[in-house]
């Protein structure tokens, strides 16, 4: 090995020192997460954790870059469109670390793939546009027994839940007939996504390490048109 490869080694994770201490910063490598959509939300959420040095990835997503993800999704340059998001996610992070880990899923998540995919991750990252898959992937988190980080995103709103097997949160926010969130009324702006993909980092990494107080049964809400934060309990 290099010397100046051995040195990045050595002060890769320097900054994550002091709010990590030595034994945690190096339990990072040690975990799976999955993260289910790799567009606005998704994107970020890899972009975090992969130079937090989390140390598997599992980025999952069917669809391919389109002119209209150039607004907000980190992933998609004028150079990818048309390219599997997934797989992006996988070339981005063997350019930012790699020491780690990215198995990128080129699939959409249903019924019959689900529990295949998200099977054997410590977490999984709900990063998803669709309210009916969400709903599906809390009952297959539940059935596997791995904790949830939601995140919801639509103008100038946001929301973040931090769900464990049992809690049925999606359940209880979104009613049984409806499909399609607020996005495609509401549009997407850039920075929507980066915050509320920053929060689920954060929550994911409380969640690994049993760090802090979590999002457990409680919805945070963010209007960043008023700069309103709230906490709902559920």
């Amino acid at each position: 090995m290099e010397l100046n490869e051995r040195r990045m080694m050595k002060n890769r994770y320097l900054k994550n020192m002091n709010m990590l201490n030595r034994e945690e910063n190096d339990r990072l490598k040690t975990f799976k997460v999955c993260v289910v959509g790799c567009g606005g939300l998704g994107g970020y959420v890899i972009e975090f954790l992969g130079r937090l040095g989390i140390g598997t990835i599992t980025a999952v997503d069917g669809d391919v870059f389109d002119e209209t993800n150039l607004n907000r999704q980190l992933l998609s340059t004028e150079e990818v469109l048309g390219k599997n998001k997934a797989f992006i996610a996988e070339v981005r992070m063997k350019q930012v670390n790699h020491e780690i880990r990215i198995n990128p899923v080129q699939a959409f998540i249903g019924e019959e793939n689900c529990d295949e995919i998200i099977k054997n991750h410590d977490i999984v990252v709900d990063a998803l546009d669709s309210i009916t898959t969400r709903r599906l992937l809390e009952v297959h988190c539940e059935k596997l027994m791995i904790p949830l980080i939601h995140g919801a995103i639509a103008g100038w709103y946001g929301q973040v839940s931090t769900i464990l097997p049992g809690d049925r949160t999606l359940q209880k926010i979104y009613p049984p007939e409806e499909e399609n969130g607020a996005e495609k009324e509401l549009g997407n702006p850039s920075f929507s996504p980066a915050l509320v993909a920053s929060i689920q980092a954060a929550e994911t990494l409380k969640v690994l390490l049993g760090r802090g107080e979590i999002l457990h049964r409680k919805m945070l809400t963010i209007d960043l048109l008023n700069q309103e934060y709230e906490i709902f309990y559920l």
